[in-house]
């Protein structure tokens, strides 16, 4: 992981959140909590699931701890209110990205788990790809759940991020 790469994968994390917010707005909200047998259960509960991740993390990232109960807490049953805090949480991812600095990511992140409350201590690039990889697997049980119910969410391919697409056309 490098600064390109964190900064690409920023943008390529709120250029998809946009798009799939904008497709998970077009459902009823009953079909969007409706449990679907997926880990996070529901459309909603996972869409929830990956902001709660990313408010986590970006906690670790910059000694601003973000505290929850559990990794399935509902942080928002209204779906407005999810998507405007997903908005500004992916504004909030680009900024920290644009703001990173070599030193920053050559050194090691300590944090406690919530998972299993034991210190944890990685290099700050290898958790900044997990961060990043995260998002993007669980956008992927997403599109898988928009799949079953006929949705077309459209490209998701991390080359066709309008930036990418543009400099290699």
């Amino acid at each position: 992981m490098n600064l390109t790469d964190a900064r690409r994968l920023a943008a390529y994390n709120q250029w998809m959140n946009d798009r799939l917010y904008a497709v998970c707005a077009e459902i009823p909200d009953a079909e969007r909590k409706a449990d679907r047998g997926a880990f996070f259960k529901s459309i909603h509960g996972t869409l929830n699931h990956v902001l709660l991740a990313d408010r986590l993390w970006m906690g670790r990232f910059t000694g601003h701890e973000f505290r929850v109960e559990g990794l399935d807490q509902e942080l928002y049953a209204d779906f407005d209110d999810l998507r405007r805090e997903r908005a500004s949480t992916d504004a909030g991812i680009v900024t920290w990205a644009r703001g990173l600095d070599d030193a920053t990511l050559a050194g090691e992140l300590t944090y406690t788990s919530m998972v299993n409350p034991e210190p944890r201590s990685f290099p700050m690039a290898k958790a900044v790809a997990h961060f990043f990889n995260h998002q993007t697997h669980h956008r992927g049980q997403l599109t898988t759940l928009l799949s079953q119910l006929g949705v077309d969410y459209g490209v998701t391919d991390l080359i066709w991020l309008p930036e990418e697409a543009t400099a290699s056309a």
